[in-house]
């Protein structure tokens, strides 16, 4: 592979979509094989779910830890090592015998991938220019829709046809694949030069701006898994649409949310703000959601419409909140901010369907919309008034083909066009 030919942001770009979306399918598909455990391993429907859930334990428990290794060893090792130890983890999940033993390198598994969720950000942010970062990430974050999509189509015809070897060995080929691809292409970006021994301050010292953040990212979860997570119950259920019309139309509308996400990304690269269409994002996922309400509550044709704008609009504000975190972070604390940023979602995806799902059995659909509107609208109070630059700057140029510069007169050189350059949106602004 001539990797002179490609734009290194580019490059950079499709390891992380491609980390992240092989990720997604390992680690966020083992839904798509519930009949499968069942079937194969005997567990009841519960034992099942625990099995679906044993990723999401890993994914909490390394989140942060791979933050830290790649604040300070760099992107490229915490995606290779974690793609890859991932792998092996499934490997051995594929010929693992007994549910124990399973559940365990499940576990182990999502521990290991989890390093993507940090890193492949960092990577691509650190690659793009902020007037290029929104459209970026969203093109990261569409992998997410998309690893599930492609878990849908592929994991339950692998699982009938080969077994749960089959599924879970294709899980550790992506992983691996895309581990070896980041191990062998990436390239860490630049980052600012600093003296000897000195550390950026921590982020977290300057105030609430991460935490609000944060707050607002776990808040906005809510209707993003009440929506995706009972939208076909509803649809088939409370409305009487058939299995497979509800789910084509459902996946029609998940490929619109990949849409809509590179939409916000533009957007907010064109307002030249993150927290702006965040805002109006979040306050129109809040009124759309009321109306899902009031429509599920007189049983209304609205509120079937409302249900699937939700599906695209509850997802549009991904990239945006995990790009505004990073960028404030700064490229020494990115990666520990956005472990932190991904704990408190992944707290809110392992809560929201069996607690919504509680709700809907005893009081039906509406109070859990209605729980997800008001979600949405304590996402929009949440919000920061405004974005905020951080002290310590990404140094990505324009063409983001630049290597990482080296100490010595390199390095000064990048440090006065840094500082001639000035900041905006927490990078210098580009120069050729």
């Amino acid at each position: 592979m001539n990797t002179h030919r490609i734009p290194r942001s580019w490059l950079m770009l499709a390891l992380g979509t491609g980390g992240q979306t092989a990720s997604t399918t390992a680690l966020y598909g083992l839904a798509y094989l519930i009949p499968a455990f069942r079937e194969d391993l005997r567990v009841s429907l519960a034992g099942a779910g625990v099995l679906v859930s044993c990723p999401i334990a890993g994914i909490l428990l390394g989140l942060v830890g791979w933050g830290v290794v790649a604040d300070r060893y760099g992107e490229r090792l915490a995606l290779g090592a974690g793609l890859l130890s991932a792998a092996g983890a499934m490997a051995g999940a594929a010929v693992a015998e007994g549910t124990l033993v399973l559940g365990v390198l499940l576990v182990l598994a999502g521990a290991f991938g989890s390093s993507v969720n940090s890193a492949s950000g960092r990577l691509v942010i650190g690659w793009f220019p902020p007037d290029r970062r929104g459209v970026a990430m969203g093109v990261r974050q569409a992998s997410q829709p998309l690893g599930t999509a492609l878990a849908a189509a592929v994991m339950p015809p692998l699982a009938q046809y080969g077994g749960l070897a089959a599924a879970l060995g294709l899980s550790a080929v992506l992983c691996g694949a895309t581990g070896a691809a980041t191990a062998l292409f990436a390239v860490d970006p630049p980052r600012s030069v600093r003296p000897a021994g000195a550390r950026a301050p921590a982020p977290y010292r300057e105030g609430g701006h991460l935490w609000r953040l944060h707050g607002v990212a776990a808040a906005l979860c809510v209707p993003q898994f009440v929506v995706t997570g009972f939208a076909l119950l509803f649809l088939t259920g409370a409305r009487g649409w058939s299995a497979a019309a509800a789910g084509a139309v459902l996946a029609a509308v998940n490929l619109a949310g990949a849409a809509v996400r590179l939409l916000a990304g533009w957007w907010s690269d064109a307002v030249g703000s993150r927290i702006r269409p965040m805002r109006w994002l979040a306050a129109a996922t809040a009124a759309d959601l009321a109306l899902l309400t009031a429509g599920a509550a007189l049983d209304s044709p609205v509120g079937t419409a409302a249900l699937l704008l939700a599906s695209a609009l509850t997802v549009s504000t991904n990239g945006l909140h995990n790009t505004a975190v990073a960028e404030y972070a700064g490229p020494d604390w990115a990666g520990r901010a956005l472990g932190v940023h991904g704990m408190g979602q992944h707290t809110a995806i392992v809560l929201v369907p069996p607690l919504a799902g509680a709700l809907i059995a005893d009081r039906g659909y509406p109070p859990a919309f209605a729980l997800a509107a008001g979600c949405a609208a304590l996402a929009v109070v949440l919000l920061p008034a405004a974005d905020r630059a951080s002290r310590t700057a990404w140094t990505a140029p324009a063409d983001g083909d630049r290597p990482r510069p080296r100490a010595g007169k390199a390095a000064d050189q990048c440090a006065r066009r840094a500082s001639r350059a000035g900041t905006a949106g927490g990078a210098p602004t580009a120069r050729r």
